[in-house]
């Protein structure tokens, strides 16, 4: 139930399937993050948190514990296609975090995963070209539920670099297929 005009309507259902869309996301760039770091486990452990919430699992402190566990894997491994697979999957295991807040930053809990996930793809391939690719595929994967909830909230605000550029491309492809 809402109580204040600020307030989004958000269920944990909702939750649950936009959870499952940032680690379908994530999922897609993980083994770049094991190439580079094949000992450590802390963005696999935060997919898998991420997937275990959108199949029905607790929200509670081990889910927050591997987003910030992956949030140090990606600052460990720089800014690299490695890190931004790491920051992929700290923001599936974030997305069950999204706030019922009428404010245009939530949307990067909704769609951080898959700019995390472009952006990793991008500098693996030397070059930007691989972003249609992953725009489709993400808009493929954003089931009616999930761009539903993302058409509750403001537009991707600005800033943010090339992943606030792919969050709001994304954004954008996503509610204009609405």
């Amino acid at each position: 139930m809402v109580n204040r005009a600020s307030e989004i309507p958000l269920s944990t259902q909702d939750l649950r399937a936009v959870t499952g869309y940032a680690a379908e996301s994530a999922q897609e760039v993980l083994e770049l993050f094991e190439r580079a770091h094949p000992a450590d486990s802390r963005p696999r452990r935060a997919i898998d948190a991420a997937w275990t919430f959108a199949r029905g699992g607790d929200r509670g402190k081990p889910l927050r514990d591997t987003a910030w566990a992956a949030h140090r894997a990606a600052g460990e491994a720089g800014a690299t296609a490695a890190g931004d697979a790491a920051r992929a999957a700290m923001c599936a295991a974030a997305a069950a975090y999204l706030h019922p807040l009428a404010d245009a930053h939530q949307v990067k809990h909704i769609l951080g995963a898959a700019a995390h996930a472009a952006r990793a793809a991008e500098l693996a391939a030397g070059d930007c070209r691989g972003f249609a690719g992953h725009r489709e595929g993400a808009r493929r994967r954003a089931g009616p539920v999930v761009v539903e909830v993302l058409c509750r909230y403001p537009e991707a605000p600005r800033g943010g670099g090339r992943v606030g550029e792919l969050v709001r491309d994304l954004d954008a492809a996503l509610r204009g297929g609405r």
